[in-house]
């Protein structure tokens, strides 16, 4: 049966090593000019809330829903356009960001699939594995508190960010954009799983705002969505119908509950 499973066992290696070389060099300066630029566009939106916080010199309740929303997919989209710039001036946009039609999209969304459900599975044992440890859970309230404000708020959110600026946009800029330069770089051309775990961690990073719990959970699924990734021979529809479901399920429910849907007697 030609399933996601029966797949993993039987496909064979991927020959990542046959990628033409990046030097170090490069990969840091395309790495760190790509971070500064998310941070930027991340910080822009905020400039006129800073100046009236300033003006006012009265602390203010915290950013609106809308406002943070904004924050990230201006952010998202300058990372974005500038990776672009670095794939276009080697020729590698279609290669790293792999968004041709699959041969078989039954297969692909057998992988999405795959990937959501994988991934909810992650979040729901692997909060009851840091429990058991010892460790903080990972807490994403900060965000589902500003999802759930208003029905347009959740709209915004669902669209702007669960879809694109989280399941197209961090598909292309860590599956995609960064899996491409590892596979690449001296030292982890043909690692595959090197990579992965590079490219993981790297993913896990960002997501501190969740503690150290969500930094973790959030490592592991960037793990799984690697290897579907490289499952799929860098074609990146998989991953991206895996990452925006999970979050807009996710979301979807912490709106759900606000509504008080899942209230019990």
């Amino acid at each position: 049966m030609n399933t996601p499973a029966a797949a993993f066992m039987d496909a064979p290696p991927v020959a990542r090593g046959t990628k033409a070389a990046i030097g170090w060099p490069l990969f840091m300066a395309q790495l760190v000019t790509v971070v500064v630029v998310y941070f930027v566009g991340s910080a822009l939106p905020l400039v006129p809330f800073i100046f009236e916080q300033a003006a006012q010199g009265t602390p203010q309740a915290a950013p609106s829903s809308w406002l943070v929303a904004l924050t990230v997919m201006v952010s998202m989209a300058g990372a974005l356009v500038l990776c672009w710039v670095w794939l276009r001036r080697e020729g590698r946009v279609a290669e790293a960001w792999d968004l041709s039609a699959p041969g078989n999209w039954g297969m692909t969304l057998g992988w999405a699939a795959l990937g959501t459900v994988g991934a909810i599975a992650i979040f729901t044992l692997g909060a009851a594995l840091l429990e058991a440890i010892g460790l903080p859970a990972a807490d994403a309230s900060f965000i589902l508190d500003l999802v759930t404000e208003s029905p347009l708020m959740f709209a915004i959110w669902i669209i702007g960010v669960a879809i694109l600026a989280a399941g197209v946009g961090e598909e292309l800029l860590w599956r995609g954009f960064l899996m491409d330069r590892l596979e690449r770089l001296g030292g982890l051309r043909g690692r595959v799983w090197l990579v992965l775990a590079v490219q993981a961690l790297l993913f896990g990073l960002p997501h501190s705002y969740q503690g150290i719990g969500g930094m973790i959970l959030t490592g592991a699924i960037g793990l799984l969505l690697g290897w579907i990734r490289i499952m799929q021979r860098g074609n990146l529809w998989a991953v991206i119908i895996a990452h925006a479901s999970v979050d807009v399920i996710m979301m979807s429910l912490a709106y759900a509950s606000s509504l008080g849907w899942f209230a019990t007697a």
